[in-house]
């Protein structure tokens, strides 16, 4: 099984024919990702093609989602125009938005957040990678990759990865295929200081799938969102889990890559936040580089095997 995706997914794209949107949906086609409209307005009628594929565009969400079943959008439009591409997957009624897009003021998610309160639409990102469930074909082909992470590093298997940083994601799966362990999924939730979904929402779903055997949660300094989930795993989680917190070097009060990578209170160091991964049993990768080793410590301590 996988979370929140499978390659079954029906995806359309708001900003295919932009010259980001419209790279990322070729390699997401080439994957195997069942991509089924793109949305640009004013362009309704005419197609995205890529090889045998011919995928029609429309003018808004709602006629790509009544007149192809999409439940998912990749949103790749820019930031001026983002959170209202947010907002028509929700008015849609989409089950998922991915919102690749970097940049989005603050005072626009947030008031995408307060709009999107108790409706059925579940935001990924936004200033996030997306994400991958690997499929069974070469180089795991026949899977499904919504966003920008490279496909061709993932392989099939039962490791869940959440991160807050893209690079240190692909990182992480990399690191787990070399070594011959695969991925049921892997989700980039973005470092913005206002995103959909974070660490425990992620968690708690790879808790509960019982075909995900083991978790990589990688975190970065900059509010409490990691100690929270480090809790909850505490008190509720029987998998192994290994935890990589970015920015021990960062000097306090900076801000550092993303968004929300500042730090402004107790729990927001590195050093506080690996302190209570510690405490609540989570394996500490030292180094990026120990990451993936990290989990197969976890896992060997409790007797779980993930390949």
């Amino acid at each position: 099984m996988a979370i929140l995706i499978t390659p079954a997914t029906r995806l359309l794209v708001q900003g295919i024919t932009g010259e980001f949107g419209a790279r990322h949906t070729r390699l997401s086609l080439d994957y195997g990702t069942q991509v089924v409209a793109g949305v640009t307005p004013g362009k309704g009628g005419q197609f995205f093609e890529h090889g045998v594929h011919r995928v029609p565009i429309f003018n808004s969400v709602a006629d790509a989602a009544r007149a192809t079943g999409a439940t998912v959008s990749a949103i790749f439009v820019p930031p001026p125009f983002a959170a209202d591409a947010i907002l028509e997957c929700v008015d849609a009624g989409l089950d998922l938005a991915v919102a690749i897009t970097e940049g989005i003021p603050i005072k626009d998610m947030v008031r995408v957040k307060r709009a999107m309160e108790g409706r059925n639409t579940r935001l990924i990102g936004p200033n996030c990678p997306g994400l991958v469930c690997p499929g069974t074909g070469k180089d795991s082909q026949g899977g499904c990759r919504i966003g920008i992470a490279p496909g061709y590093i993932n392989k099939k298997g039962h490791v869940g990865v959440v991160s807050r940083s893209g690079t240190l994601t692909y990182e992480a799966v990399f690191q787990l295929t070399t070594k011959g362990i695969g991925q049921s999924t892997t989700v980039g939730i973005g470092g913005d200081p206002v995103n959909g979904t974070n660490h425990l929402d992620v968690i708690k779903l790879f808790n509960a799938d019982p075909e995900t055997h083991g978790i990589i949660l990688i975190g970065e300094i900059g509010g409490n969102a990691e100690v929270e989930a480090a809790r909850w795993i505490k008190a509720n989680c029987q998998k192994p889990v290994a935890g990589f917190i970015a920015g021990a070097t960062a000097p306090a009060g900076r801000r550092m890559g993303h968004a929300g990578a500042i730090v402004g209170g107790a729990e927001d160091t590195a050093a506080a936040k690996i302190a209570v991964f510690k405490e609540c049993g989570i394996e500490v990768a030292v180094t990026p580089s120990d990451m993936a080793d990290a989990l197969l410590r976890a896992a060997k301590a409790r007797g779980v095997t993930l390949s």
